[in-house]
């Protein structure tokens, strides 16, 4: 005891006492906290690792390879999955919007059939005229390239009229 109290009045402790004092007011806070009989002992371990080296182990670095590689190829073809689905997912709004614009366009087809059914019926296009003030034509002013008997044609040539014959 007049060890310690000489270092405590020099302002110099060891470590095994600052330990020791501390393990003490730990014993007695459970003391007072506990009614049991089974007191809690509390040991310091110090524990040197400064002179362990570790070793090299072929087999661990073997075995690490061989699990990096299987991570690499695992990683790989996951990846490779992740883009043929986002691939199909990217095919596949191709497709709707070429759907939504093949209707479009059989939309717009039919508008323009009615339209072209419109401006092409005989009785517009003769009220047109007659706006206009043509009539009908009368019997021989129309003359029908169908109407020669003789099969087709390909090419003739007519001999020209001599002024003297």
């Amino acid at each position: 005891m007049a060890a310690m109290t000489m270092n405590v009045m020099t302002g110099t402790r060891s470590r095994s006492e600052v330990v020791a004092d501390r393990n003490r007011e730990l014993f007695e806070a459970q003391r007072r906290t506990r009614r049991g009989p089974t007191p809690e002992v509390f040991f310091t371990k110090h524990i040197d690792n400064s002179r362990i080296v570790k070793a090299d182990d072929p087999e661990r670095k073997r075995e690490m390879r061989m699990f990096s590689a299987a991570m690499s190829v695992l990683f790989l073809l996951g990846m490779i999955y992740v883009w043929q689905h986002f691939s199909a997912i990217e095919v596949g709004y191709k497709i709707e919007a070429q759907k939504r614009q093949v209707e479009e366009l059989h939309e717009q087809n039919r508008q323009l059939r009615l339209s072209e059914a419109q401006l092409t019926e005989p009785g517009r296009i003769d009220r047109m005229a007659h706006q206009l003030g043509l009539d009908t034509p009368e019997p021989g002013q129309v003359i029908r390239n169908d109407a020669v008997t003789g099969g087709p044609v390909v090419a003739e040539m007519a001999a020209p009229n001599a002024p003297g014959n």
